[in-house]
């Protein structure tokens, strides 16, 4: 059995290869924190965001012929990490953990969403962004208080 992939193929490939790099990213910075969600966690939210994305790619009308709502999945997108980042958040009675870990998880739905239409700067920017609030926010935040 012969194996062929399109160039559309590879290039999906390349999206999700894309995308569990930049989740890896904001992880690791996460994971060496001991943070609740790290970067496995991190990676699957970016390349699960990319797969439905490049999924609902497959439900464009010239694709299918039929008329189809494809902004369904991102919204699904939206929600569903907000849910998972949910999950993160732990509140005490006077004090509440996890809510930049959520996020975070939010905002990695959201690269993964962008890898998954090809646009590819924005989510490398917007990763090189995150990058640096999460590793040095602490260190403002300290000084500021």
């Amino acid at each position: 059995m012969e194996i062929s992939f399109s160039w559309i193929d590879l290039e999906f490939i390349g999206r999700i290869i894309l995308s569990a790099i930049l989740g890896a990213i904001i992880g690791f910075e996460r994971e060496i924190r001991h943070k609740p969600a790290g970067l496995r966690t991190h990676m699957f939210i970016c390349m699960g965001s990319t797969l439905f994305t490049i999924s609902s790619l497959y439900l464009i009308p010239s694709y299918t012929g039929q008329l189809v709502d494809v902004t369904r999945i991102a919204a699904g997108i939206v929600t569903g990490t907000a849910f998972i980042g949910a999950g993160s958040i732990i509140a005490f009675k006077e004090d509440v953990k996890g809510l930049t870990t959520a996020a975070s998880l939010w905002v990695i739905g959201a690269i993964g969403l962008m890898v998954g239409i090809g646009n590819y700067l924005f989510p490398i920017i917007a990763t090189i962004i995150a990058f640096i609030i999460l590793r040095f926010g602490p260190v403002v935040e300290k000084k500021v208080k």
